[in-house]
């Protein structure tokens, strides 16, 4: 039986090295490709043809949800399966809309990851119930596409002036939105909204 060709994307070296180690003892699955950043996912999955994707959800370049996106996008038949240190019912949320097969804590006992792996290849869902419930009862992301990307900036410590410049807009329709962040989220200030989005999974 031909085994199950797995893409791994984790940006620590020894922890992608354990995985790599711990996914080849099972006879069944097969690492045929390994990256530590997010933007090569893509390029490298349709190189070397994955039928499962294994991704951190924290990579440089492009965060692992994005990516598992875009990877949707342009290789359906290659599935995947989201690796987390943080259970955020709004990360899980993220995920199921970037239309991942798994999501996985990184906690989880070893022998999850394989039995998790074959059974997104079979085209499986695999979700943690405790995290499933709580992302059920989770209210839903009040933010724009936009306002998110304004809050991720400033969560990554740019001002509206930066800001401004990164997504082409007025210093002050960035104000606007921080304005309008806050409001929604009924956050004291900019650092309480961004507080309150991570906390959520809103933002990665």
């Amino acid at each position: 039986m031909r085994p199950v060709n797995i893409l791994l994307a984790e940006d620590v070296r020894m922890i992608r090295g354990a995985l790599i180690a711990l996914l080849e003892l099972e006879p069944d699955l097969k690492v045929v490709s390994a990256v530590d950043r997010g933007d090569i996912i893509v390029p490298e999955a349709l190189k070397s043809r994955p039928d499962v994707a294994v991704i951190d959800i924290d990579l440089p370049g492009t965060d692992g949800l994005t990516a598992a996106a875009e990877l949707h996008r342009q290789l359906p038949s290659c599935r995947t399966l989201i690796l987390t240190s943080l259970g955020r019912p709004g990360t899980l949320r993220r995920a199921m809309s970037a239309q991942v097969g798994g999501f996985l804590l990184k906690d989880s006992p070893p022998d999850q990851l394989a039995r998790a792996v074959r059974k997104v290849a079979a085209g499986q869902r695999v979700v943690d119930p405790e995290l499933a419930l709580s992302a059920w009862d989770c209210p839903p992301n009040p933010l724009s596409p936009r306002e998110l990307e304004v809050l991720r900036l400033a969560a990554q410590g740019a001002d509206a002036a930066e800001i401004a410049a990164c997504l082409f807009l007025s210093q002050g329709t960035v104000r606007n939105y921080l304005t309008a962040i806050v409001s929604k989220l009924n956050a004291r200030n900019r650092i309480d909204a961004i507080r309150i989005a991570e906390e959520a999974g809103w933002i990665p």
